[in-house]
């Protein structure tokens, strides 16, 4: 005997699948859509809807957008000299809340053989092409600190390596707010390496 109606069923499968929300978080989700107004739930039918009709990928930096190129990519204020390269879109938004002003170049991920990425499944090519188009004078690798993303950044280092272009890469350390006693070995590490002068 089936407990769940169909619909109900399918929707908390389909959420199960996003990431981060299992079984009981989608159970949570949907019971909640059930009893929102019929209009908040079209909403985000909707929404959801228009991720595929609407979202398309710059054809210059190849981050999400509404129409190629970007407005970041268009914006003739921005600092043509420096390209962050970041794996996804989501880290684009991060480093703009900083105030960056230059342009950015999203990976689609990174170098993971675990999981049968490797160079070739990223947008590593294109990077090097617009490189040899634009006068980009520093590559800021701004990948995640974990082993893929390190793996990355040195990959991308070593190709860049007999280019004039300057390689940097963000510093890693202590957040603010943070304790001592709870960082880990290599946070700690990073953190006394990238030291500076005061």
């Amino acid at each position: 005997m089936r407990v769940l109606a169909k619909p109900v069923a399918r929707l908390v499968e389909e959420l199960s699948r996003l990431p981060g929300i299992g079984p009981k978080t989608a159970s949570r989700l949907t019971f909640y859509l059930l009893r929102a107004p019929k209009e908040q739930a079209q909403a985000l039918s909707q929404a959801i809807g228009e991720l595929q009709e609407k979202i398309v990928t710059c054809e210059i930096c190849y981050n999400i957008t509404e129409a190629s190129p970007c407005p970041i990519c268009r914006n003739e204020e921005r600092d043509r000299s420096l390209l962050c390269v970041v794996e996804e879109p989501l880290d684009v938004i991060a480093i703009e809340r900083t105030g960056y002003k230059g342009l950015y170049h999203v990976l689609g991920g990174v170098i993971s053989p675990m999981e049968g990425i490797g160079p070739e499944n990223l947008k590593i090519a294109q990077l090097l092409r617009r490189l040899e188009s634009e006068p980009v004078k520093e590559v800021i690798l701004a990948t995640n600190p974990s082993l893929e993303g390190e793996s990355t950044a040195m990959y991308i280092r070593r190709l860049l390596s007999s280019s004039p272009v300057k390689v940097t890469r963000i510093a890693h350390g202590l957040p603010v707010g943070g304790d001592l006693e709870y960082a880990d070995q290599v946070t700690l590490t990073r953190a006394l390496e990238g030291r500076r002068e005061m």
